[in-house]
This record gives structure tokens, sequence and C-alpha cells, in this order.
């Protein structure tokens, strides 16, 4: 059975680290602790992993946050993978950060990447594990602040909340979603 393991963010180095690419930043952290590497394909880059007879299509779209839908129609046409095995890691700014959440679907709640997917699919029906960045910026400083850096506060716990994400991925695909939004949630 194969799943499609898609993480938000924008690629060139100016873009490295920041809040908005936290989705890039749990699947390196994954493919690291797992020794496999990415390689750049068409619409991103991507990464295999076998796990208990399952097989994980690890993504980081290269198309930019905006166009993130068409690399997820892509991978899902191009490995047959049906929307039900499909999980999206996205930065959440409704959350405090380290919080992780599961979801089985839900609205964009105003990111452009999951709006582009929602409208390329045709649904909002697509699991996602929100990465809480927080909110501590000014009026009228949310763009600076998801394409800022982590702090060194965040970057301190940022080992642990990683691999935190990479748990909610891999049991996920091996128990189930609500299985494992029973188990991560609220932790």
């Amino acid at each position: 059975m194969k799943y499609l393991i898609v993480g938000l963010g924008n690629i060139g180095a100016e873009y490295h680290e920041t809040r908005h690419n936290i989705g890039f930043m749990v699947l390196d952290a994954l493919a690291k602790a797992s020794n496999i590497v990415f390689k750049d394909g068409r619409y991103g880059a991507t990464a295999t992993l076998s796990l208990k007879g399952k097989q994980l299509i690890l993504l980081k779209p290269s198309t930019y946050m905006n166009l993130s839908g068409n690399a997820v129609r892509y991978w899902m046409q191009q490995e047959k993978i049906p929307l039900e095995n499909v999980l999206v890691v996205v930065d959440d700014l409704a959350l405090p950060f380290g919080s992780l959440r599961l979801k089985g679907k839900g609205s964009d709640a105003g990111h452009n990447g999951l709006k582009h997917i929602a409208a390329t699919l045709g649904t909002q029906n697509y699991a996602r594990l929100r990465f809480g960045i927080g909110n501590e910026f000014p009026k009228g400083g949310q763009i600076d602040y998801v394409l800022g850096k982590f702090n060194d506060d965040d970057m301190k716990l940022m080992p642990e909340r990683l691999e935190t994400a990479a748990e909610i991925i891999k049991s996920f695909c091996l128990a189930g979603l609500n299985i494992t939004m029973n188990q991560f949630n609220n932790k």
C-alpha cells in the first residue's frame, strides 16, 4: 500500500528553515532518521520510505507554496495513491509553536498551500498534520513572520518536535487516521 506524505514549503536558500517551510523540515528529519535521501524529480523532490510493508512517498513540492496542488495531483496520479492515503504537513499560525494536530479534513484557514491543494483536488477532505508556528507578530506582520526564521528557544525544542511529527506520520500510515489522532492530538 502506498502513501503520499507532502511537506509544504518553498524552494530556495532564502526560505530554508523558515516557519513557512516546517513541512520540508519535518520530511527532512524523517528522511535523515530513516537514512534515505531526496532526489529531484517532476514537481518536487521525493524520497521513498518502506515501513512494515507500506511504501511512503515523501514529497517536497518545487512549485512554491501557492501552487502546491499541482505537485500533489501529479504524484497522486503518478503513484496511483488514493486521497485517503495522502497526508499534508503544514505550518499553522493558530497553534502555539510545536503543537501538532492531525485532522482528516478541514478548511485552508487562509493558508495558500492548502487553498491550492483543495482547489486542485476539488475537495478539502484530505488529512493534514498541522505544525504550530505561533503568531507572535505585530498587526500587518504576518508575511514577515511566516517567512522568518525560528527563534533560538524554538530551535532548542525543534529536534523533539520533528521527531514527534515523524512518529505521527508513521502512525497515520500504520494505524490509520483515527487511532493516530486519539494517540497524539492534544499531547
